[in-house]
């Protein structure tokens, strides 16, 4: 994966799928609340898990995040973007982002 970079209000990702193509996405505005859950889950953190990993962000924020109750900032959004998609393949965070 590629280092994202920032345009303005949205980080744009630029991810190699397995033919060696590249596929921008995953402007962290237009991640959908479930989406941010499946990535979450995907990547193997509880909420608690996450809190320990990222300073100053708790438990209720991710919460209402993955529930639609409130948006965090978009380098908030963009350090738990990288965090959870550290691990991840093109393909599991395209069809997550993508689908959900």
């Amino acid at each position: 994966m590629s280092v994202p970079r920032n345009t303005g209000n949205s980080v744009v990702v630029n991810l190699a799928t397995d033919n060696s193509e590249t596929v921008e996405f995953a402007d962290v505005d237009d991640v959908s609340p479930m989406a941010w859950r499946l990535l979450r889950v995907a990547a193997g953190y509880e909420q608690r898990g996450v809190e320990r990993e990222v300073d100053d962000l708790m438990q209720a924020h991710l919460s209402m995040l993955e529930n639609g109750t409130r948006g965090l900032s978009n380098a908030r959004r963009q350090v738990l973007f990288d965090l959870y998609t550290a691990d991840l393949s093109p393909g599991q965070i395209d069809a997550i982002v993508t689908n959900f």
